[in-house]
């Protein structure tokens, strides 16, 4: 277990494995409920503490099914997202995304007061439930929003017209018991660590085997601030899983030819030492500063038990040495223990 200490005082125990529950909302395929329900019955099974879900997956499709395993009195941990509104679609409006075979809805971004709190409201309904323990900010990023000026302007937008002060109130009357942002880069992180008062951060995809940038200056600076970091995407949405294929994918677009040749290489040295690159990839980004638990998606029960198995091996330390002498991940990059799950 590893503990946060919220600004509020109350203590947050998280497992080095989190379950990530984008996958349970038709992410790129469809699934049945019943797949679904197996598939997060067994990481109950096996120990997993901390769910992690979003109106986005599946439109409502991913906190529906979660809502339904974990039930409302459940002691694990639990985190959903603001700042997507989700409202019918118009007669022949057709659904855009990764998601398939979802519910006749559409995203309407909303990062107000009045935003924040009806997009809330839904989650809990969806999951029934009448509180969760972590509450972030949903994509106030440029890729998201297609500039740096847009992710500036998402983030004026939920401080200037109260979003934030909305999940504040939710974290004073204990219905939350942290809050923070949920983001696929670390600029509008840093932003926050200024403007506001976060408990702790999700970052996808900058703490990986491929992508170090996080460890430049923000998980420094949240280590020294006492906030925690949950890193998402461990495996950069497939290449660190699957290897260097021919239809490998990288933060959800096709490998370029120059990460598939790193990721190559780094899996040639995790060979050597008899270590599987997706072992490698969720062992290293559960080790950095700052971090109090990965996150993994998974679809199927063989897929957790994977994850779960990945989090508990020995790993020479030879392999992360020669990592660093090859100049394939950071030289201060902290070399992971054999913690367990």
């Amino acid at each position: 277990m590893r503990r946060l200490v919220t600004r509020g005082g109350r203590a947050l125990d998280f497992t080095a494995l989190g379950f990530g529950a984008a996958p349970l909302g038709n992410m790129h395929a469809a699934m049945t409920d019943e797949a679904a329900h197996a598939t997060l019955r067994r990481a109950l099974a096996l120990g997993i503490g901390y769910f992690d879900v979003a109106p986005l997956y599946g439109l409502g499709l991913a906190e529906t099914r979660l809502g339904a395993v974990i039930g409302p009195a459940s002691p694990v941990l639990v985190s959903t997202k603001v700042g997507r509104l989700l409202e019918p679609r118009a007669p022949g409006e057709r659904a855009e995304g990764i998601y398939v075979a979802t519910p006749p809805l559409k995203v309407v971004f909303d990062y107000s007061y009045d935003g924040v709190m009806r997009s809330f409201e839904a989650s809990l309904a969806r999951l029934g439930r009448d509180s969760v323990d972590i509450l972030f900010v949903h994509d106030v990023d440029a890729p998201t929003h297609g500039s740096r000026a847009a992710s500036q302007a998402r983030i004026g937008e939920l401080i200037d017209r109260g979003g934030w002060r909305a999940l504040d109130e939710l974290r004073a009357g204990g219905v939350v018991a942290a809050i923070g942002a949920g983001v696929n880069e670390c600029e509008p992180c840093e932003r926050l660590l200024a403007l506001a008062d976060p408990d702790l951060f999700l970052v996808a995809g900058r703490y990986t085997l491929l992508d170090q940038s996080a460890l430049a200056s923000l998980l420094p600076a949240c280590e020294a601030a006492g906030v925690g970091v949950v890193i998402g995407g461990p495996f950069n949405s497939g290449i660190l899983a699957t290897g260097p294929g021919p239809s490998a994918t990288y933060d959800y677009a096709p490998a370029s030819a120059a990460i598939l040749a790193r990721a190559g290489a780094i899996e040639a040295v995790c060979a050597r030492h008899g270590v599987a690159l997706a072992t490698a990839a969720l062992r290293f980004a559960a080790s950095g500063p700052a971090v109090v638990s990965v996150l993994a998606g998974a679809r199927t029960p063989a897929e957790v038990e994977r994850n779960a198995a990945s989090l508990g091996a020995a790993i020479p330390g030879d392999l992360w040495a020669e990592l660093k002498s090859a100049g394939l991940i950071d030289q201060r990059a902290p070399v992971p223990g054999s913690g367990q799950c």
